[in-house]
């Protein structure tokens, strides 16, 4: 199975931390330039470090996924700098957690205008960039298992994910005839900086114990999936999605 991504350009969204910049670390690893693209580009010096002393290549990015202008003028940097983008990470996204009766309508436009109309800006700019280059590639966009069930308290989180499956299903039928593939990575729990604290309480503790395997997840449990989705590896892989979870989709409990 061939995993690499030597000769690729790959750019990553919400690469700032936590999962995105585990993703560009990985996707260097494996051989590819990174952009690595955030809102703030102050905040992707730590992650660019990273990739460059481990003998990578990586450009820090301006991208905020809630203005087309920025979607648009960020592709063009990315290869500016690096060359055509063949492989995108859609990775970026936010939470509010409130239980359904106390959400506003501004959370609810605030989560479904980064996690859906930003991924879908995300994932049309590349659809149109890699038409133009003529050279294929693979979007990837990060969902969750709570777009395929749900949970309390994130209504627009659980939704706007479940969404975002649908949309990498309806762009892969689409965008086939050009040799880009859309797929989309649901992950279960995962252990990052942001949730570390929260996993070492009691609801945390609480929580890890309906999962079948009795843990969360590592980030580099992701890596398979992510690479296989990316690489030509997965050339025969569109319209999928598949969920890294411990066995949380399949407990009923």
């Amino acid at each position: 199975m061939n995993l690499t991504l030597e000769g690729h350009t790959a750019l990553v969204t919400g690469a700032n931390g936590g999962l995105g910049s585990h993703f560009a670390q990985t996707l260097a690893r494996a051989g590819a330039k990174v952009a690595v693209a955030a809102r703030r580009v102050d905040s992707l010096h730590e992650v660019v470090d990273a990739i460059r002393v481990n003998g990578g290549t990586a450009e820090a990015i301006a991208l905020d996924v809630t203005q087309r202008e920025s979607v648009a003028r960020a592709f063009d940097d990315a290869s500016s700098a690096l060359g055509p983008v063949t492989v995108v990470v859609n990775n970026a996204g936010i939470a509010i957690t409130k239980p359904l009766l106390d959400h506003t309508e501004e959370d609810w436009n605030q989560v479904v205008g980064v996690n859906l109309t930003g991924a879908w800006r995300v994932a049309q700019e590349a659809a149109r960039h890699m038409v133009k280059h003529q050279r294929g590639g693979s979007i990837v966009n990060i969902a969750s298992i709570l777009g395929l069930r749900v949970s309390a308290q994130v209504p627009s989180y659980a939704a706007s994910k479940a969404a975002l499956v649908h949309l990498t299903k309806a762009m892969a039928l689409e965008l086939a005839r050009h040799r880009i593939r859309v797929n989309a990575l649901a992950p279960g729990y995962v252990e990052t900086g942001i949730n570390r604290e929260f996993f070492a309480s009691d609801a945390g503790q609480a929580l890890i114990k309906r999962i079948p395997q009795r843990r969360i997840g590592q980030p580099q449990e992701l890596d398979a999936a992510l690479l296989l989705f990316a690489s030509d590896a997965g050339s025969y892989a569109t319209g999928a999605v598949l969920a890294v979870d411990g066995g949380q989709l399949v407990n009923t409990l």
